[in-house]
């Protein structure tokens, strides 16, 4: 008996010692820029910043976001801005990879961002932080059956 369980212990032990992934949410705080491509109208070449933090739960605290591109759509500051990002971190490599969405709500139409981070975690921040998916709008006439691809990259 004493022999299974030092084995037991023994392999608990040694699975330790390979690559492992831990929550890493907070690290990703900061501010960040996204570009749009693809859409059509009014709802074509978007771009904007936003300042968030990541809270444990995932979900973004959103201070601030400002449009940097001007339309009927979406107004460029104003509106019900989340989102979430649900983080991993390899502790061996320090990647960190994740899930990322964002919705804008303003003038009665809906921006949602949905895509897949990256980047590396320099001690409690994210470096080279990145994230490519798709977006769609949905509203009025002008803004709805929208959608294109985006980047969106840490500024700091």
């Amino acid at each position: 008996m004493k022999e299974v369980a030092l084995v037991l212990l023994l392999a608990l032990t040694l699975n330790g010692c390979g690559s492992s992934t831990t929550t890493t949410q907070t690290a990703a705080s900061g501010i960040w820029k996204a570009e749009l491509l693809g859409g059509s109208g009014e709802a074509s070449g978007l771009s904007f910043t936003t300042q968030f933090t990541v809270n444990s739960d995932g979900s973004l605290s959103i201070t601030y976001f400002q449009l940097l591109t001007t339309g009927t759509c979406y107004p460029t500051s104003g509106g019900t801005e989340s989102g979430s990002m649900d983080l991993s971190e390899n502790t061996t490599t320090l990647v960190v990879t994740g899930t990322f969405s964002y919705s804008v709500l303003a003038q009665g139409n809906t921006l949602t961002l949905t895509g897949t981070v990256t980047g590396t975690e320099s001690g409690t921040t994210l470096s080279g932080g990145s994230v490519t998916g798709t977006w769609t709008s949905a509203g009025s006439s002008a803004c709805t059956a929208n959608n294109g691809t985006f980047t969106m990259t840490q500024i700091s």
